[in-house]
């Protein structure tokens, strides 16, 4: 999937990983990938630009601890960002719904 096609819904995904408890931001990345069956495999630089903005707008907050030798950001959803992660979803119900009203209202693509 290309990711010009997740403008807008990024935020709300990396909420998503996060809404079942604290994870690094590597493993952030790991269960969007293994969530959406490989579809969504967005490179690092992506993930980490990202969770740093949401960090600073307090929807996760970060802490630093070291595994294995190694220094890890590990990120957590704030009752702010619990907030915003219901809204992402509200937002793609109706989105969703909109583009399938316009498409047809049929599955995409369309099977024959």
């Amino acid at each position: 999937m290309r990711a010009e096609a997740l403008k807008g819904h990024l935020d709300g995904l990396l909420l998503a990983t996060l809404e079942d408890g604290p994870q690094h931001g590597y493993a952030v990345k790991e269960a969007l990938r293994d969530t959406t069956g490989g579809r969504l495999d967005l490179p690092t630089g992506t993930v980490y630009p990202a969770l740093h903005r949401l960090e600073r707008a307090g929807l996760i907050k970060g802490s630093w601890s070291v595994v294995g030798g190694r220094r890890r950001r590990t990120y957590e959803l704030t009752e702010q960002g619990r907030r915003s992660l219901a809204g992402a979803r509200d937002h793609w119900q109706e989105f969703a719904a909109v583009i399938s009203a316009a498409l047809g209202g049929g599955p995409w693509p369309a099977t024959n």
